[in-house]
């Protein structure tokens, strides 16, 4: 689905981008074409964006991400009111703004990946085919179908992400936040490859796969909270 040109409230007067936000821009334009070159979106059907203070820079609608420039920097407040650039925003900024109002996010990815686009028309819940589930809070939901750039869609999606960095849309595709950019990218991709995964073990010809307990889940999210490298310069 080709992303059509949304609502969004009246930009009020024009104002300058700021540094930071022209470090943020540049780093969500090199995300969001990301997304297109490792196939998880196809043309414009995903949407990038990130928060920076009180506004939220996001993709424009119906722009291919190797098109955009510094100077298409396209940013709107917590209201959806647009405050930078010109070109209309996402017609899925309800979902962004929503998981902004609601969580302390600083990064949105939506793509429409094909693996995990299959498994929201088949199931209710990613079954726990593996342990990384456990970095996205547990079992993955799928969001209840409803159409696009709707408040209908981001009240679902705000459902299914109860506890959650990353949940599937009915339907539609995927949805992951994060701290920082990266995290948000990171999850998505992680959710893709969980929903390959099960794709593909279910698909054998008698046989079931072995799936993980709840339980087994949640020892793995309290191992990985402290997971990675640390800052003391002993390493302990």
């Amino acid at each position: 689905m080709t992303e059509r040109r949304g609502d969004v409230r009246e930009a009020g007067d024009a104002r300058d981008v700021g540094e930071e936000e022209a470090r943020a821009w540049a780093e969500l334009v090199g995300t969001a074409r990301r997304t297109v070159a490792d196939g998880l979106v196809v043309g414009t059907s995903g949407n990038v964006s990130v928060r920076v203070g009180e506004t939220v820079l996001v993709t424009p609608s119906g722009v291919p991400y190797d098109r955009l420039t510094p100077d298409d920097v396209t940013g709107v407040d917590l209201t959806g009111r647009q405050v930078l650039g010109s070109l209309v925003p996402t017609s899925e900024l309800p979902m962004h703004l929503a998981v902004y109002r609601t969580t302390g996010a600083c990064a949105v990815v939506h793509t429409h990946a094909v693996h995990a686009t299959a498994v929201s028309t088949l199931v209710e819940e990613l079954p726990l085919i593996h342990y990384m589930a456990a970095a996205l809070g547990g079992p993955v939901r799928v969001a209840r179908y409803a159409a696009y750039g709707t408040d209908e869609l981001a009240e679902n999606m705000l459902r299914a992400l109860d506890g959650r960095t990353g949940c599937l849309l009915q339907n539609h595709g995927t949805v992951t936040h994060g701290a920082t950019l990266a995290q948000a990218y990171d999850r998505t991709a992680q959710l893709e490859w969980m929903c390959r995964l099960w794709l593909t073990a279910s698909s054998v010809p008698g046989l079931s796969p072995h799936l993980l307990t709840p339980q087994q889940v949640t020892e793995v999210g309290e191992r990985l909270r402290g997971y990675g490298q640390r800052s003391s310069p002993s390493g302990v």
